[in-house]
């Protein structure tokens, strides 16, 4: 257990605290390019700080303080210039690095007055990748947006999703680094919701015989052997990727196609909004299909899962909670807003959330002894590209010369419902390759 001043150590993140101070450092993605196609404006909430996105008619983006620095209205009504945006009330435009530039009845009145020159609003820099707006909160000089695989592979479509998950992000991050759940929340459990969906399918529960977690130049490994399984299994012998702070990767080897699961790389990103609202963000690869022309920002499909979990009657909604994410989801929203870990009780399962709390806080003081954080890149060249090995799932293993089920120790779930993103996955639903009625033939199809 914790005590309650480490607990906030690491769950808060306003200005000025420990975890916020350190998340200050890194490069947060806000919105995607294309949910701003339809419009100039949208709020933001991000580390604690109520901020306005725009995108003026140049096609810039900034990031600002909600209220104009003249009277404070509310800049969600500016209105987008060809450089800039102007607020409404008395036409103070301002750019993106928050400089006014325009103040027309004081330039009228002194043509030559500089006043505009000393009205500097709060403004964040910006950087768009792989269709993603990022948002940099930190000091000066602003460190690169990391090339991770799943941001700069070319030669692919993505699809973006995102839901607001109303509790601490800590909470589901350190879910990342818990294996053994897998066999209780995705198979015990998974089970009985089949059950009450009505449906006679059960999946065979395979245990954990041990699990092991390495720590590698971007985070930890997450390793483990299930019944039946071996060390050759992939599920040991690649295992499973989580990248400090806040990622879980996903889908497939960042260095052979040949090794994909369903999708290309993907991740699961967790982004403070608050102390008690995180940002859940899936970012996922698809193999391009032969002669499609490449893939703009703006045409990057955006969703955003149902995140209802229970009814009105506070009854789980059995509908919804077919996929693991979903599953996660139940279990971290029901340990509260910022999960009491004064009271929690660890056992030997829980060394990799051990290992990512000893992580956290070597990070959170090298930040206070004026260092950077790992996974700080400032030279270009050694930005090129972050790639990862990833174990394959139990479909693309099977595909394999060595005919190795070992996977991600997901094979006893339903194939291809086993996450919120494939389930909702426009490129996926539109391929026919996502969670549905006809999983359980497709799954044949594959050899599972």
């Amino acid at each position: 257990m914790l005590s309650q001043e480490v607990n906030d150590r690491y769950t808060r993140v306003g200005a000025g605290t420990p975890t916020g101070e350190l998340m200050r450092r890194y490069w947060h993605p806000i919105s995607t390019v294309s949910q701003m196609n339809d419009k100039w404006t949208k709020k933001i909430r991000l580390l604690g700080e109520d901020l306005i996105l725009y995108k003026d008619r140049s096609g810039t983006f900034g990031l600002m303080e909600p209220h104009c620095a003249h009277r404070r209205m509310n800049m969600i009504y500016g209105i987008p210039e060809e450089n800039g945006l102007r607020c409404p009330y008395h036409g103070w435009l301002f750019d993106e690095t928050g400089q006014c530039t325009e103040q027309p009845y004081e330039e009228t009145e002194d043509p030559d007055a500089r006043f505009k020159d000393k009205i500097q609003m709060k403004a964040y820099p910006l950087e768009v990748k792989a269709g993603l707006i990022f948002a940099y909160m930190g000091p000066a000089p602003a460190p690169l947006v990391p090339n991770w695989d799943v941001f700069a592979m070319d030669d692919v479509v993505r699809d973006i999703g995102m839901t607001i998950l109303p509790f601490n992000w800590l909470q589901a991050q350190e879910n990342s680094l818990d294996p053994v759940h897998l066999e209780w929340l995705h198979g015990y459990w998974s089970n009985f919701i089949t059950e009450m969906r009505g449906e006679d399918s059960k999946w065979n529960i395979r245990t954990h015989e041990k699990i092991k977690f390495d720590e590698f130049e971007y985070g930890i490994y997450k390793k483990r052997v299930l019944s039946g399984g071996s060390d050759e299994d992939t599920s040991w012998r690649e295992g499973h990727p989580i990248v400090f702070p806040y990622f879980l990767r996903q889908g497939g080897d960042g260095f052979n196609r040949d090794h994909w699961n369903m999708t290309g790389p993907a991740f699961q990103i967790r982004v403070p909004i608050d102390d008690y609202n995180t940002a859940h963000w899936w970012v996922m690869c698809h193999q391009k299909e032969a002669g499609a022309a490449e893939q703009k920002f703006e045409d990057i499909p955006f969703f955003s899962p149902p995140l209802a979990l229970l009814d009105e009657n506070d009854q789980p909604q059995y509908s919804l909670l077919d996929s693991n994410s979903a599953q996660d989801v139940a279990a971290w929203i029901t340990q509260g807003e910022i999960a009491d870990r004064t009271g929690e009780y660890l056992g030997r399962s829980d060394k990799g959330i051990i290992m990512f709390r000893e992580m956290l806080e070597a990070n959170i003081r090298r930040v206070e002894d004026g260092g950077d954080p790992m996974n700080t890149f400032r030279d270009p060249a050694e930005n090129v590209y972050h790639g990862m090995v990833t174990e394959l799932s139990p479909a693309a293993a099977a595909n394999r010369s060595s005919g190795d089920m070992g996977g991600t120790g997901t094979g006893n779930l339903p194939f291809l419902r086993q996450g919120m993103a494939s389930k909702f996955s426009p490129i996926m639903n539109q391929r026919g390759v996502a969670g549905g009625a006809d999983a359980d033939e497709r799954r044949k199809k594959v050899g599972q």
